[in-house]
């Protein structure tokens, strides 16, 4: 069992369409802008400013705000009202599809239920699993990471949804990982299909689809990789050794190759409103 998206849960137990489905996600995804973009769209900030906070928002992890007042583009008054404003305008998809007529209220509350209920079991399960794991420790501190971390980075939501086994990799074919060396050596990766990867290129960089050819799409893809490294060995690895060297992003080791080994390595799908992806860890020999 593995957790997923209301969209998805919904889309899957055939109680909207596809099309149903991609109309509103659209809808919600106007309703919230990113705090940047209200920004723009009020003339508080110009589009190289918005720039300039997301590119610090993804070696910093910190709020757009918070980066906003302290670089003196926006004051304490302007963000409480862009704060507010997004607040107001935001929709759940549940919301939106009953907006849009493509459910009705009684399904939907049966539905919020049953999803509800499946996600409490699937993030039980997965827990369970990653606890048992002889990376376990090191893989729940770094689902958490990817949790907070990537939203920010990326201005969608992500969730772990499941641990997958070396074989059913293969349908991931652009992976990037970075080794870490020191005294606590580990592999940590990311993996994804090429349209994932230029969604993600396209998020992270804010680039329009016309713009992003493959090759960007996996430099980004290795960017990501490079920025969950440098957290993760700030915030996840133990501060009695401060040594650390990172190699340079290796793009031709295939994913099931470099999660092979159970007892070393784990790969977890990270479910997102862009696409699937899969999050690497490994501990080298």
């Amino acid at each position: 069992m593995a957790a997923k998206f209301l969209g998805q849960f919904l889309l899957e137990r055939g109680a909207i369409s596809a099309p149903q489905l991609l109309a509103a996600i659209q809808a919600q995804r106007a309703s919230n802008p990113l705090l940047g973009e209200l920004a723009v769209q009020r003339g508080l900030l110009d589009e190289a400013q918005a720039r300039r906070i997301h590119q610090r928002q993804r070696v910093e992890d910190r709020r757009f705000g918070d980066i906003a007042l302290e670089m003196g583009l926006l004051d304490q008054a302007q963000l409480e009202a862009l704060l507010e404003a997004q607040r107001a305008g935001r929709k759940l998809i549940g919301q939106v599809l009953l907006e849009q007529g493509a459910i009705d209220a009684d399904r939907l509350e049966r539905e919020l239920a049953a999803h509800r209920a499946e996600q409490v079991n699937a993030r039980n399960a997965l827990d369970r699993v990653v606890a048992s794991h002889p990376q376990g420790e090191l893989a729940s501190r770094v689902i958490e990471l990817c949790a907070r971390l990537f939203p920010r980075m990326l201005g969608a939501q992500c969730q772990a949804a499941t641990v997958l086994a070396p074989q059913q990799l293969g349908m991931w074919p652009c992976t990037v990982h970075v080794r870490v060396e020191g005294t606590h050596p580990f592999d940590i990766g990311l993996a994804c299909d090429l349209e994932t990867a230029h969604a993600l290129a396209r998020a992270l960089l804010g680039v329009a689809p016309e713009a992003c050819d493959d090759a960007l799409a996996l430099d980004a893809l290795g960017e990501m990789v490079n920025v969950l490294m440098g957290y993760a060995v700030r915030e996840v690895l133990p501060d009695d050794d401060a040594r650390y060297r990172a190699l340079p992003p290796d793009h031709g080791t295939p994913a099931r190759d470099l999660v092979g080994d159970r007892e070393r390595s784990i790969a977890v799908l990270l479910g997102s409103q862009l696409g699937d992806f899969v999050l690497l860890l490994a501990r080298p020999l």
